[in-house]
């Protein structure tokens, strides 16, 4: 498939160096545009961040925070301090305040409720990218079946098509027969859509004895097992994929080489420990944390609380930009024991208090209402020894009851031992 532009070809190290200078510039936009982040970023050096090991000092920013604050501070700024576009009336901002680039263009809801603002840039989402790489093309008709109420979806896609030179048309969800109807009449080439409902509308045609025009697709909102890819291919239809989120748009796609999925060029992607700011090792698994070079909604070490891991090398397509594995399961791994609820930070806080550990994972076992709690740890060479074990444990311990109340077992494993899945919490218990 053709590259949308030469950005993708770069060499990496023109590539990293562009991201990193960038990068200082959007952290000053932040702490100077942004009341949250000039409360969170306060006394951070701007232009000290302009690199990834600087970056991975500054905290992330995680769902739940970012609707807490929203809530906290509803009556004067639904967006929570976090957006630098607005409405009259926002943040006590006047009409003329907010006139021409600075007044959002829309304003969308996501589960929770989570508001996020839609600025006037062309592509805001940066979609076009997914798309091309998809096999779509200027003149195309799009089908596209994302939602069109409150969330983002269908503007994320419809957007990128615009940029591209397509034609959409709004199908929504749901409503089958009318969509096939539609299908049936303006006979468009691609679809936009969740894997699931393009799946719908082609067993429905069949039933039908109808065969759409539809001859690729670009999917998102949730997996696409390559089973499903498999399946619609034998229909004729090319599927691929995109990772994108209401709060920071397009992050990977794929491509025709079917390796994992390639960064988008406008984002600065990390992969860290579960409940933690800390990058892991390439190839680990962890939660994918976006930094995003949007002035209009600024969003620095956003954490997507989506696992992934780095893949090594690059794109047989010619695109240089760095890959990951796509999406391999959700980082919130919070999970009660004998009614108390354990987080993954705490985990994290346990291995931290302890210098001869590696990884660290709680497995939580046993039956209903009979929680066993053993924390597995990987350990050194130097702490393999039995002397050296025993006192380790004994911290362990300790540390294990202070941070989460609750009494567990130890359990020592050898280096890179423990699953690499990105688990830092295990729910193992059986349920009768």
């Amino acid at each position: 498939m053709p590259h949308l532009d030469t950005l993708e070809t770069r060499a990496p190290a023109e590539r990293e160096a562009a991201l990193m200078a960038a990068l200082p510039r959007q952290v000053a936009h932040a702490q100077q545009h942004s009341a949250a982040y000039a409360e969170l970023l306060a006394g951070v050096d701007a232009a000290s961040i302009c690199s990834r090991e600087a970056l991975a000092r500054l905290p992330v920013l995680r769902k739940q925070e970012l609707l807490d604050r929203q809530k906290a501070e509803r009556a004067t700024d639904p967006l929570g301090g976090f957006s630098t576009i607005g409405w009259t009336g926002w943040r006590g901002r006047s009409a003329s305040a907010v006139q021409g680039a600075r007044a959002a263009r829309r304003i969308y809801q996501s589960p929770g409720p989570i508001y996020e603002p839609e600025g006037h840039a062309a592509d805001y989402w940066r979609s076009a990218r997914a798309l091309a790489a998809a096999g779509f093309e200027a003149g195309d008709l799009i089908h596209n079946c994302f939602s069109y109420h409150l969330t983002p979806g269908a503007w994320i896609m419809e957007s990128g098509a615009h940029a591209l030179g397509c034609t959409v048309f709004p199908g929504g969800v749901g409503n089958t027969e009318q969509q096939l109807a539609a299908m049936a009449d303006l006979r468009p080439v691609g679809y936009t859509g969740t894997p699931s409902f393009l799946k719908i509308l082609l067993e429905k045609a069949a039933e039908l004895g109808f065969q759409p025009s539809i001859t690729k697709a670009l999917v998102s909102g949730e997996a696409f097992p390559p089973s499903l890819r498999d399946w619609l291919a034998e229909r004729g239809v090319a599927g691929y994929q995109c990772y994108a989120t209401a709060d920071v748009g397009l992050i990977a796609y794929e491509t025709s080489a079917r390796e994992g999925l390639v960064l988008d060029e406008q984002v600065i992607v990390e992969i860290v420990r579960p409940g933690t700011p800390d990058p892991v090792p390439e190839g680990e698994v962890g939660e994918v944390v976006v930094t995003v070079l949007n002035p209009d909604y600024p969003l620095v070490r956003f954490g997507t609380g989506d696992l992934s891991a780095v893949l090594p090398g690059t794109c047989p397509t010619g695109r240089t930009n760095t890959r990951i594995r796509g999406w391999l399961g959700r980082a919130d791994q919070t999970t009660k024991v004998r009614g108390m609820f354990v987080h993954p930070a705490q985990v994290a806080e346990v291995a931290r208090r302890c210098p001869g550990v590696l990884r660290a994972r709680l497995v939580v076992s046993g039956e209903m209402a009979n929680d066993q709690m053993h924390l597995h740890v990987e350990v050194g060479s130097a702490e393999s020894e039995a002397e050296s074990q025993s006192a380790l444990r004994a911290v362990l311990e300790s540390a294990l009851r202070d941070v989460t109340k609750l009494r567990g077992n130890i359990v020592f494993a050898t280096a890179g031992s423990l699953p690499n899945d990105g688990k830092v919490i295990e729910d193992a218990r059986t349920y009768q």
